[in-house]
């Protein structure tokens, strides 16, 4: 059990390194004469990590609609849309929808590839089938390159000792690197924090993909069941990596008429934290739009405000944190 010292400590934490990281996207939406930017302005952007790339603060995950076969129309209207409202930040996986999640961004990304930063995952452990999946990515996208390829759901020990093999699907990844088919390498992962502190210690990843939510610091004990926040975190910002959030609504779970009620409160919480961005998975354009608002008007919390947001899910954390026991991608 942790003294009331060492939590106030991981708060201070949170909330110095998230300070920093926020004041890069709070000077992305002021005017030259230091004025707040009108409401119609580009989403405030943070680096993503050291790849050189700023990403607005809320980005397009590939999921909601995008992974439901046959709404195509539908799909390629909020991409377009996404990216119209500013969003640079586009996130798949080879997996999503069979498939149709890739198909549904390559349709938008034959004109608008330039506009984006893409993002796809294989969950292959072995170097061959890692790349027979590279290929198929890359021709539903309709792409001949990604910004950045991530090793999807990272959840086992020998989830990483097959990738870090001698003929381990690292070894497609850092290939595909050399010959400039992708730009920067990720790793992904909801179920074990320190699975991926094992792997991001093994490796320098640029980016990591994490589950980061209001239940997450209630969960008790180490291994499978402990938290994102107070264990691998701190890590990633110590190595300098672009830290995307994600299961920031927990499909929905993170909602309760007597505890978090609103987008608003679980995007905030998220990106008080220091991530670069959020990935949502969106169903319709208002979703969109209302996620790009509250990108928008984000307003960095303070330790006492996200402690007070984490009370209101401790009597439903385990609904909200599911996905932490879900089995498959």
């Amino acid at each position: 059990m942790k003294t009331k010292s060492k939590e106030l400590n991981r708060r201070d934490f949170i909330r110095i390194t998230a300070a920093g990281a926020a004041a890069v996207g709070v000077a992305s939406s002021m005017d030259a004469l230091g004025d707040p930017a009108p409401a119609a302005a580009k989403m405030p952007t943070r680096p993503l990590g050291k790849t050189g790339f700023s990403t607005a603060l809320f980005s397009l995950g590939g999921q909601g609609l995008l992974e439901i076969p046959g709404h195509q129309d539908e799909a390629v209207a909020i991409i377009n849309r996404a990216i119209d409202l500013g969003v640079n930040y586009c996130d798949t996986s080879h997996y999503y929808g069979h498939g149709c999640s890739e198909e549904y961004y390559g349709t938008v990304m034959k004109t608008r590839r330039n506009e984006v930063f893409l993002a796809t995952k294989s969950a292959q452990r072995g170097y061959d089938g890692a790349m027979k999946e590279l290929e198929m990515s890359l021709t539903r996208l309709q792409t001949d390159h990604l910004d950045c390829w991530q090793l999807h759901n990272v959840r086992t020990q020998q989830d990483v000792d097959g990738i870090f093999a001698d003929n381990g699907a690292l070894k497609a990844f850092q290939k595909a690197r050399d010959e400039k088919i992708t730009r920067f390498i990720g790793i992904t992962g909801h179920r074990n924090p320190y699975v991926l502190m094992d792997s991001i210690g093994r490796f320098d990843f640029d980016t990591i993909l994490m589950a980061i939510n209001a239940a997450d610091p209630h969960l008790p004990g180490p291994g499978n069941e402990s938290s994102f926040i107070q264990n691998l975190l701190p890590v990633a910002v110590q190595k300098g990596m672009g830290i995307i959030g994600m299961k920031v609504p927990a499909l929905g779970k993170i909602f309760r008429p007597d505890g978090v009620t609103a987008m608003e409160q679980a995007m905030t919480y998220t990106l008080s934290h220091p991530v670069s961005t959020v990935i949502i998975g969106i169903k319709t354009i208002p979703e969109l739009e209302e996620n790009v608002r509250i990108a928008q008007n984000f307003k960095l919390l303070s330790a006492l405000e996200m402690a007070q947001i984490e009370d209101l899910t401790k009597p439903y954390f385990a609904d909200a944190t599911f996905f932490k026991r879900q089995h498959g991608y």
